[in-house]
């Protein structure tokens, strides 16, 4: 009997396999398809303070191994999310969820943040800091370590859930913005986000996506994303969610090698509506053949001794 359970900041998990924000919507309408509670956990859509819209159309452009996103965070705002899509995901799925939580400005982060803790459905809150500070020149909050430390220290106050920090790879160094978040005091953190990307259309001469670039995520991603939770799983001492680019039972134990307790499929989801309950199905017979009898013994085994 293989063991494929781990535990989060002391939230138990069946297996490590989390589908992730943005590929699952908030989950419910994916139970057609299969018993979600197979899944160690689901992070729900990216939610924000007030209800949006999102960005014009069109959004998404493909590319080989991957595609670009530029969805701006559609959501019908954190007050709907509680009382509406949260209780129906409850009906389908009996764990904890992940509340993939974004904000515009730090007053923002801590509402979002406070109403989403009194979720008894969310049992990690995870802040995406990938998004512009409109009260500090529009530059992202993920990408500067003092902007990472001061949304952290305030939310912190108002949450009792552990609250897990996703970072924006497109940085210069990611373990020092890592490392900022930790010792503000985020309980975990999830790495990486989408990359910055950008298709044109050749007989238009024009960008794909109306916003121009967006986020690209996909299988071409996974050596990035690798290569970063190594980087980061080297100099802090909290957990890390790794995501970015999975899409197999050996890209997740790849990745738990690499420093990561447990993994978020993203894009996968959007190929193949069963890619999670592929990958959970195909754990133990490759944990066999890996020798691996929990995998809880392979955490960051790539680290350097």
């Amino acid at each position: 009997m293989r063991d494929t359970s781990v535990s989060l900041s002391g939230v138990r998990l069946d297996n490590p396999v989390i589908p992730a924000s943005g590929c699952f919507g908030f989950g419910y309408v994916m139970s057609e398809y299969y018993d979600l509670d197979i899944l160690g956990s689901i992070s729900i859509k990216g939610t924000t303070l007030s209800p949006r819209a999102g960005n014009p159309l069109p959004r998404v452009a493909e590319c080989p191994e991957g595609l670009i996103n530029s969805v701006g965070l559609q959501n019908p705002g954190v007050h709907k999310v509680v009382s509406e899509e949260l209780p129906k995901l409850r009906k389908v799925f009996h764990k904890p969820v992940v509340a993939n939580i974004s904000g515009f400005s730090i007053d923002e982060y801590v509402e979002a943040c406070r109403v989403i803790d009194g979720a008894e459905e969310v049992g990690i809150i995870e802040l995406n800091v990938s998004c512009p500070n409109v009260h500090g020149g529009g530059m992202s909050f993920g990408t500067q370590p003092e902007s990472v430390a001061e949304v952290v220290k305030a939310v912190k106050e108002v949450v009792t859930k552990p609250l897990y920090v996703k970072l924006t790879p497109n940085v210069t160094d990611i373990v020092k913005i890592a490392c900022a978040a930790e010792d503000a005091g985020a309980d975990g953190l999830c790495l990486i986000n989408t990359l910055l990307g950008m298709r044109i259309d050749t007989k238009t001469r024009r960008p794909v996506v109306a916003n121009k670039v967006g986020g690209f995520s996909g299988r071409a991603i996974f050596p990035v994303a690798v290569r970063m939770i190594w980087q980061v799983a080297s100099a802090v001492n909290i957990p890390i969610i790794g995501c970015g680019g999975v899409s197999t039972a050996d890209n997740v134990i790849e990745m738990m090698m690499a420093g990561a307790t447990a993994v978020e499929v993203g894009s996968a989801n959007l190929v193949n509506p069963y890619a999670c309950k592929d990958i959970i199905e195909a754990l133990p017979s490759r944990m066999e053949k890996l020798g691996i009898a929990s995998l809880l013994d392979i955490i960051g085994a790539a680290l350097p001794r």
